[in-house]
């Protein structure tokens, strides 16, 4: 065990090691300070990049560009009071009041401090369950691996989204998505739609990029944030720091409250952040501050939803279950890089598993030093407007879902899944537990045959089978029982009122058809590849079908409800997700750095006011940058129409 300790200790503070974990810091202050993007986008984009990189040098950029993403998205909130990702909405509440009091500086101060300790606090329990966890791992049959996935889908279902019926049913829609393809028992082709592409299955990078990425985009587009009109930070980050170690038992306790909800799959960014700021004020004895600009309304969710990020790799290394949406990218990165969590990442790879530890807890270190030392330049980008940013990001992730496959069915795919996205987020169908629905069918499915093979139906009499049973049956039971809109008409439930109704219905019945046309397909395989895609249809029906009745009950809201409240918006979501139709277009004809180009000065132009000297600029630059990156790394991109007749380079979308 030393030597394997001194082992990893060695890879970490290796020169090439340390430079891609600093690299990968970089990339995720800029994505956690981005509105919109966030880690599931960041580790989307990347993860074309690491595919034949050394294990140690991709680990090191992938885990550095997470840990940081919750110390830098408290940027935004407190500046301008935008989340840079969803696991810093609580800090808004009292860090963009301190900044409107000129506490700006002081509020980023305690944060960045706080941040740091969660994550190192994070990475040392993410040590002590490596050691707790080994021999009951080491213990554990296909049977025991089996129930412990499905418990973990019943949690997700149960803890994300809207309603708890629609978070199963919206798991089982995942694990839908991810049987497509070739059947591993059989090599048989399912939901392929008769088509060369979907005979592989939909790459997880644009899945994660159509789930999150595009909605958030065009969320904020949509209500036309703006970014903080003055770049001033205020007064006091060293004055932050102080409070930091004065609260010193408000961090310590949410950090152990971040790790303990990190843990449990399906939680995560989007709710630590409200449980520890709960926590808080319920544990504080003057609370009248609150919400009014109160230092540990930031202390409290800053040091919990870094903590949480070692909790979630609990699960996530040990069990080879994501703890959260961007586990889930991160654990494609690994199959990249040849990496298999559970029990490998115990046995085989076991000083890797202590250097990504490290890794945490170093990025934490150097992200917070990099922010208190920059922070001032980081209030002058809070002057950018949103409508500016928008269309980089749009190009960017389009431009990161083409790296998958290289084909044009790439960036259709990305286009449906995001319009999807779009609106499973404004109608609180689970987002999280589709992703992590797709990225596990392809690991249940092997498990399951296996499990049947070697013990058949004695499995369910092993001890641990028959408590992990026990414990998915109670999660569903409550999932079934629980309605946060029991009792509530469509106008109290529904921020638009009972006009929304039919929308809703429309899209659980389209929802209720693609469930319907997967167990229709199912029919015509063999026994052995229709079995997994035949009954995740049947239980997905089990809950669809209640969930449909409930929609259709006279002025009722039941198993109905925005994921966030929708305030009136000049712009719809179709006005944006035309405009990303208008890019497609436009690539098809000139190729996707003309097009690109060409879309960002149209947009700009339309959205951001008529200034065409600054928009032709920005246009080339972001498209300059992009055929940069091309022609250093060897990366393809789309061509169109114009390409065709003209022979062109490589990183103008000719062929290599």
């Amino acid at each position: 065990m030393f030597e394997i300790f001194f082992s990893a200790l060695g890879q970490l503070l290796q020169p090439e090691h340390l430079l891609f974990l600093m690299v990968g810091v970089f990339l995720g202050l800029i994505v956690g300070f981005l509105p919109g993007l966030g880690g599931i986008a960041g580790l989307s984009i990347v993860l074309p990049f690491v595919y034949g990189m050394d294990a140690t040098s991709a680990l090191a950029l992938m885990i550095g560009l997470l840990s940081p993403l919750n110390t830098s998205d408290t940027i935004p909130a407190v500046l301008m009071g935008v989340p840079g990702t969803s696991a810093a909405q609580a800090t808004v509440v009292d860090g963009f009041p301190m900044a409107k009091k000129g506490e700006g500086g002081r509020a980023l101060g305690a944060a960045f401090i706080a941040s740091m300790f969660g994550g190192v606090f994070g990475a040392i329990c993410l040590t002590g369950a490596i050691f707790a966890a080994r021999p009951i791992i080491l213990a554990m049959g296909f049977g025991e691996q089996l129930l412990l996935v499905i418990l973990a889908l019943s949690m997700i279902g149960m803890l994300t989204g809207a309603s708890a019926l629609k978070g199963l049913a919206t798991c089982c829609v995942g694990l839908l998505l991810g049987s497509m393809g070739s059947a591993p028992a059989t090599g048989e082709f399912r939901l392929a739609f008769e088509t060369i592409y979907l005979s592989d299955g939909i790459p997880i990078v644009i899945v994660g990029l159509g789930m999150f990425a595009m909605p958030e985009i065009i969320e904020l587009l949509r209500r036309s944030t703006r970014i903080s009109e003055s770049a001033t930070l205020g007064a006091g980050m060293f004055e932050g720091v102080k409070d930091a170690f004065r609260h010193w038992w408000i961090v310590l306790r949410c950090s152990i409250i971040g790790c303990i909800v990190g843990f449990m799959p399906g939680l995560g960014g989007s709710v630590v952040d409200w449980i520890a700021y709960g926590h808080v004020v319920q544990t504080s004895k003057n609370r009248e501050n609150f919400g009014k600009g109160d230092v540990r309304g930031v202390l409290g969710p800053e040091s919990a939803n870094n903590a949480k990020e070692g909790g979630a790799l609990i699960p996530t290394l040990l069990f080879g279950i994501p703890g959260s949406g961007s586990m889930a990218i991160l654990l494609g990165g690994f199959i990249l890089i040849g990496i298999e969590p559970g029990v490998p990442m115990l046995t085989q790879h076991l000083d890797l598993t202590f250097v990504m530890i490290w890794s945490v807890a170093l990025a934490n270190i150097l992200a917070t030093g990099i922010c208190l030392f920059t922070a001032n330049y980081w209030a002058l980008l809070t002057t950018i407007r949103y409508a500016l940013l928008a269309p980089f990001m749009i190009v960017l992730i389009f431009f990161a879902a083409f790296q998958a496959t290289r084909e044009w069915n790439d960036l259709f795919a990305l286009l449906a899944l995001g319009t999807l996205g779009v609106f499973m987020k404004r109608f609180g169908w689970s987002r999280p537990a589709l992703l992590i629905g797709y990225f596990l069918a392809p690991q249940i499915e092997p498990v399951l045959y296996q499990a049947a093979q070697v013990y058949g139906f004695t499995f369910f009499e092993r001890p641990i089978v028959i408590v992990l049973t026990l414990l998915t049956l109670g999660s569903i039971w409550a999932a079934w029982r629980y309605n946060p809109n029991h009792g509530k008409t469509y106008e109290e439930a529904g921020p638009h009122g009972g006009g929304q109704k039919r929308p809703q219905m429309i899209f659980g019945l389209v929802m209720f058809g693609f469930v319907a046309y997967a167990l229709a397909d199912s029919v015509q395989y063999s026994p052995r590849a229709q079995m997994f895609p035949m009954a995740v249809a049947i239980i997905s029906l089990f809950f669809m079908i209640p969930l449909l009745y409930q929609m259709m009950r006279k002025n009722t809201a039941a198993g109905i409800l925005y994921d966030g409240e929708r305030e009136p918006a000049e712009r719809s979501d179709y006005y944006f997700i035309g405009w990303i139709v208008v890019l497609l277009a436009l690539v098809g004809l000139f190729g996707f750095a003309i097009g690109g180009a060409s879309f960002i000065y149209l947009f700009t132009t339309r959205e951001a006011g008529v200034n065409h000297l600054r928009n032709g600029i920005l246009a080339v630059c972001c498209v300059s940058w992009l055929a940069f990156m091309a022609w250093v790394l060897t990366l393809q991109l789309p061509g169109g129409l114009l390409q065709t007749f003209y022979d062109m380079p490589m990183w103008l979308g000719g062929t290599l």
